[in-house]
């Protein structure tokens, strides 16, 4: 009867440590995905220079400063995947946006007055603004 008994222990403690064990991961992935902080532009198939030097500089500002801790992403409301993304954010329109958790901070504005013609305070403000939510 000790010889069934001892596996079965065994088994009982070994579940039990892994449940916890995997509890505690999910927890602290959920905590780390509400901490992370993203960036994202939104735009459509029609785009302007404006347009385009939006995402290039934000993009290349936002790596160079952070480099992989902050993300960037950029997504074609055209598309049914930016589609997608848009309605989550909330987003419908072309807009450059600082995520994080529950926090949304829209650059779009400052990206149509400065991404062209002042790109160092554009980056300036990416900084700030990515700054205060970090």
């Amino acid at each position: 009867m000790k010889t069934k008994i001892m596996p079965f222990c065994i088994m009982v403690v070994f579940l039990v440590l892994f449940s916890t064990s995997s509890n505690a991961l999910t927890k602290e992935k959920l905590q780390q995905d509400d901490d992370k902080v993203e960036v994202y532009y939104f735009h459509f198939n029609t785009r302007c220079e404006t347009c385009l030097a939006i995402e290039s500089e934000s993009k290349a500002d936002v790596m160079e400063l952070y480099g992989s801790v902050v993300s960037f992403a950029s997504y074609n409301l055209d598309e049914e995947i930016g589609e997608a993304k848009g309605k989550e954010l909330g987003i419908n329109s072309q807009a450059l946006v600082v995520v994080q958790g529950d926090t949304k901070i829209d650059i779009t504005t400052e990206g149509f007055l400065y991404a062209l013609t002042d790109p160092v305070k554009f980056k300036e403000i990416i900084e700030e603004k990515i700054n205060s939510v970090m």
